[in-house]
């Protein structure tokens, strides 16, 4: 768990740019707008449907949105995305389990008051401070102590700018210059100091059970049963990874040829004890211009996408017939797999298609579908 209707589809340019170029037009207008500014046609222009239509790529478009706010910090418009979180991570050199806030399994509705708690703290106040006093320095998180602290030592700065990385699991170390907060350093102090955000299946969940709702379903109550979740109990809980793995008759494997390949399925990748380690959704498949976008939550991934963001994977439109384990030179995974901190070990497989093609004498990465989304979304033609 760590990390980590078809054709037709229109080319999406990038949710990052999109959504800071809503962000800026809406606050813009609220800032420069008369009164009588109409919200609701602010509303429409942001609507996901005016890329995606309305199925299921707008269904899942409108979870993955659910998991970024835009928010004024330190005199700069962001966008702040759901980081990663998971229960246990970083645990190893410390006397007990690190737990996330809501176990990283949190739905947006619960987890973004939790972060606007943290963003108007006298802590973060005092974190932006620091670093926009103009120096440079160290900050080192202790994310046993959900604390952070800052060192200007001479000799630990030089070290850092060397690349003789200080830090252990519990207690990343990053170079700061003084200019300011970036959307990176917001990032890192809800990671550390937070501890909140959603694992791998925990967004996945996220997404399904938006599909769901769409839908018209409760996804929780609909399989619940199933997964044998107690009464009152958050079914978010019992959907980890190992669950899109197993042999739960509400999962239908799927032929992972890209020409089988659907919205809403379930990507799943092997870790070397046998058992599926990470997971992610696909969001849409364009057959014209040979382009799969899938989405994920992770902190294997470059500085600025931490958390959940997207990813593509890219083929020749004449060779959809490939697997997606297969080593073809046109099939191009773009998602580059980075260490969560500058200066940790770096991943042993450097991009999403590396990763899934590994352990192969253990099964490699597979895909699943939910069969209760299938029938909402894809018999009914919605």
């Amino acid at each position: 768990m760590r990390e980590e209707g078809r054709g037709g589809l229109r080319p999406f340019p990038g949710v990052l740019r999109l959504c800071l170029f809503l962000a800026v037009s809406v606050v813009s207008a609220a800032l420069a707008a008369p009164a009588s500014a109409d919200p609701v046609r602010l509303a429409a222009f942001a609507d996901p449907a005016r890329v995606w239509g309305d199925g299921v790529e707008r269904a899942l478009e409108e979870a993955f949105r659910a998991h970024f706010r835009t928010r004024i910090i330190g005199g700069r418009i962001m966008n702040v995305r759901m980081p990663f979180a998971m229960n246990g991570e970083r645990s190893a050199l410390v006397d007990g389990r690190l737990e996330a806030v809501g176990g990283g399994k949190g739905s947006p509705a619960a987890l973004w008051p939790a972060i606007d708690r943290l963003l108007s703290s006298a802590d973060f106040a005092a974190y932006v401070a620091a670093l926009s006093d103009g120096r440079e320095q160290v900050v080192i998180f202790d994310l046993e102590t959900r604390s952070w602290e800052t060192s200007r030592d001479f000799l630990l700065v030089s070290r850092m700018r060397a690349g003789a990385y200080p830090g252990l699991p519990h207690r990343p170390h990053v170079l700061v210059s003084g200019g300011g907060v970036s959307e990176a350093d917001v990032y890192n102090y809800l990671h550390a100091v937070g501890r909140v955000g959603v694992d791998c299946s925990g967004f996945v969940w996220n997404a399904l059970a938006h599909v769901a709702r769409a839908g018209g379903v409760d996804l929780g109550r609909a399989l619940g049963p199933s997964m044998g979740v107690p009464r009152g109990r958050d079914p978010a809980w019992y959907a980890g990874t190992g669950f899109f793995n197993s042999r739960n008759p509400n999962l239908e494997p799927v032929d992972d040829r890209i020409e089988n390949l659907r919205p809403a399925d379930v990507i799943l990748f092997r870790g070397p004890d046998g058992q599926m380690s990470h997971s992610a959704i696909i969001q849409s498949v364009d057959f014209e211009r040979g382009v799969v976008r899938y989405l994920q939550s992770t902190d294997f991934a470059e500085r600025d996408e931490r958390g959940v963001h997207e990813s593509f994977l890219r083929f020749d439109p004449e060779r959809a017939y490939l697997s997606l384990g297969s080593d073809d030179p046109s099939l191009v995974w773009e998602k580059r797999r980075r260490a969560a901190f500058l200066g940790e070990p770096d991943c042993p497989f450097q991009n999403d298609g590396l990763r899934y093609r590994a352990f192969p004498d253990l099964g490699g990465g597979r895909v699943v579908r939910l069969r209760l989304v299938e029938r909402l979304l894809f018999e009914s033609g919605r």
